[in-house]
């Protein structure tokens, strides 16, 4: 990015009529009437030779003998000035860019368009001599003439290679009420809430960059940190497990081993062995010295499966005698994953709108899930945004919505 500010030096230069090809009198057309000493005019065609070679550090050893040249025109300074730029910034002296730049500005020899370019390519000038406190305050005042997004992106990177977290954050909040943030800007603030022992504020930042830009490491961090709310209830985590399978970070033979078992003791067995499936198809299970035990799981779920189909008339009778609304919630949720999505379906609907549940938020999350599940996106996103609770229920409603909008790749 800095390049492309740099690139505007060139402009300036070739607006001017300057290469390294061309003799003096070709180089400021605006200019030609007004005379050139020899004392000047040879030495400046030297150095254009020399650039013309590559040799940009010779030219700018040549220009150096025309600063004890006295009685200088404005011309002639600034026909030696528009030289010297173009030779420094191709041999990467940027100190000698800069202070060039600057006398080129303060010379009133500059056209609006020159004045505009060269501005704009001592920013780029500044940052490439890690001069950031200079770079920052032309920055600054280019914004005050007119916002660029490019030109804020690299005043918040300046603020955090200085360390200067108060800006920083202040110019990322006002940046966020313009419009939302880049992935790099909320990396930023996500370091400054990390630093200043932020949490709250961390983790809504990084349930940004996972809404916005679906990874796995911030998936991973999202629901990591969700567990370690004050408030959070341990009966959801088949509900974190769930959002894991969902955003493909599941790796071990561990996590499939546990989000099966968690599945099971929640009476899906069909998930279950969905999952189960999912992690033998990895090769995370069915390999290494616990194979046999994967296999015990696998055969208990489907051992399970067939009683609940076998028995689900009975269960359903049951239940429903008993007024047992949270059993037939999960009983509805099961039958979704099995395949059976209409019944399922309709059965936690009614036991949700019977009421009497245990954790009606809890309910209501797993339908938003099961909608999902039966592939009806709209159906499950609008179920998932009236669920509430403080104890982890909206938040992994929020995230599932996330999910189903935008999975981690």
């Amino acid at each position: 990015m800095i390049k492309s500010r740099l690139a505007h030096l060139g402009l300036a230069l070739a607006a001017i009529g300057f290469t390294a090809a061309v003799p003096v009198v070709g180089l400021a057309p605006a200019y030609a009437a007004e005379t050139v000493r020899p004392e000047i005019g040879k030495p400046l065609q030297e150095a254009q030779q020399l650039m013309k070679s590559g040799k940009n550090k010779e030219a700018l050893a040549k220009l150096r003998q025309l600063d004890s040249v006295g009685g200088k025109s404005a011309n002639e300074n600034y026909l030696i000035d528009m030289t010297r730029l173009g030779a420094s910034v191709q041999a990467g002296d940027y100190d000698t860019a800069a202070k060039t730049s600057e006398a080129l500005l303060a010379s009133g020899k500059l056209t609006a368009t020159q004045r505009s370019q060269i501005s704009d390519g001592l920013i780029g000038i500044y940052m490439r001599a890690g001069d950031l406190g200079k770079a920052n305050a032309a920055i600054e005042k280019q914004l005050k003439e007119h916002d660029d997004p490019k030109l804020r992106a690299y005043l918040m990177q300046n603020y955090y290679k200085q360390g200067n977290v108060a800006a920083l954050e202040n110019e990322l909040r006002n940046q966020e009420k313009r419009g939302a943030l880049t992935e790099d800007q909320l990396g930023m603030l996500a370091n400054i809430q990390l630093k200043k022992n932020d949490k709250a504020g961390y983790v809504n930042t990084i349930e940004k960059l996972a809404a916005n830009y679906p990874k796995a490491q911030y998936w991973g961090d999202l629901l990591n940190r969700v567990q370690g709310k004050p408030n959070f209830s341990s009966r959801l985590m088949v509900d974190v497990w769930r959002l894991r399978l969902a955003n493909n970070l599941m790796k071990k033979p561990s996590e499939y081993m546990e989000m099966a078992q968690l599945v099971l003791q929640a009476k899906a067995p069909a998930e279950a062995i969905k999952v189960i499936d999912k992690g033998y198809k990895a090769g995370a299970l069915g390999t290494g010295p616990d194979a046999a035990r994967h296999q015990r799981l696998k055969d208990l779920a489907e051992k399970n499966l067939a009683e609940q189909n076998k028995t689900f008339a009975t269960d359903e009778a049951e239940l429903t005698k008993a007024n047992d609304q949270d059993g037939l919630a999960a009983l509805g949720y099961s039958l979704v994953q099995s395949g059976q999505t209409d019944k399922g379906l309709k059965m936690m609907e009614a036991a949700i709108k019977a009421g009497g549940l245990k954790y009606p938020e809890d309910a209501k999350l797993h339908l938003g899930e099961a909608y999902a599940v039966a592939g009806k996106k709209q159906q499950a996103i609008s179920t998932l945004k009236g669920v509430g609770g403080k104890d982890g229920t909206a938040d992994l409603a929020r995230y599932y919505i996330m999910a189903i909008n935008k999975p981690a790749a």
